[in-house]
Parts: C-alpha cells; sequence; structure tokens
C-alpha cells in the first residue's frame, strides 16, 4: 500500500489543521493507521492510531484530548484533526498502514509509511 500525506502547513497557535492520509494499491480497509509526529532534534513517536472499522482510537497522553483521527474506507483515507494547535507540536507528521486490523502499542508492525507533512506553528 502507498500513502500519501498531505494537510500540512503554516498556522497560528490556537488555530486547526487537518492532516489527511490517502491510501492506494492495497486493502486499506483491512489496517490499522497510526500518524507519527517527528520534530526537530527528536525521535520519530506516536500521535494517534486507528483500528481498521475506526470504531477504536488510541492516542498519546501529551495530546490532551486537541486531536482526533478518523478514516473514511470508502475514500482510503485517515484524517488527523488538530485543534487548539500549539508551538511545542511543530513537527513532520507520517501517516503509517499496520499489518494489523486492530491497534497494537507501541506499534512495531508498520508495513508502509507516508512521506510526511510539515506542521509549524507559530506563537
Amino acid at each position: 500500500v502507498q500513502l500519501q500525506a498531505s494537510g500540512g502547513g503554516l498556522v497560528q497557535a490556537g488555530g486547526s489543521l487537518r492532516l489527511s492520509c490517502a491510501a492506494s494499491g492495497g486493502a486499506f480497509s483491512s489496517y490499522a493507521m497510526t500518524w507519527f509526529r517527528q520534530a526537530p532534534g527528536k525521535e520519530r513517536e506516536l500521535v494517534a492510531a486507528i483500528n481498521w472499522s475506526g470504531v477504536s482510537a488510541y492516542y498519546a497522553d501529551f495530546l490532551k484530548g486537541r486531536f482526533t483521527i478518523s478514516r473514511d474506507n470508502a475514500k482510503n483515507t485517515v484524517y488527523l484533526r488538530m485543534n487548539s494547535l500549539k508551538p511545542e507540536v511543530t513537527a513532520v507528521y507520517y501517516c503509517a498502514a499496520s499489518s494489523a486490523r486492530q491497534i497494537i502499542v507501541p506499534v512495531t508492525n508498520v508495513i508502509s509509511w507516508g512521506q510526511g507533512t510539515l506542521v509549524t506553528v507559530s506563537s
């Protein structure tokens, strides 16, 4: 499966963005999907994950309810809605497909990565 992430950009603190990750060439509805991020000088970390059907989601503790992951299997797309953005969330955001249908944390069964989309939040 190939993944194409989009929707990043420059936004002021307090603003919102919606990232999208479109999949092609695979059985999208069979995969759990995950958003990761990597800030400058830091390791890649999990942001949110969603199971194959969209019924179950997992969020990193640091998000404090500000982000929402969702998916539309008819459109082969997973989304990350980001609200109340703060400068510390500035990073490159990556989507990833897992070989499992359900969420497994830590996510070690990634079969495909998107190319990343840069989110920059200015103060």
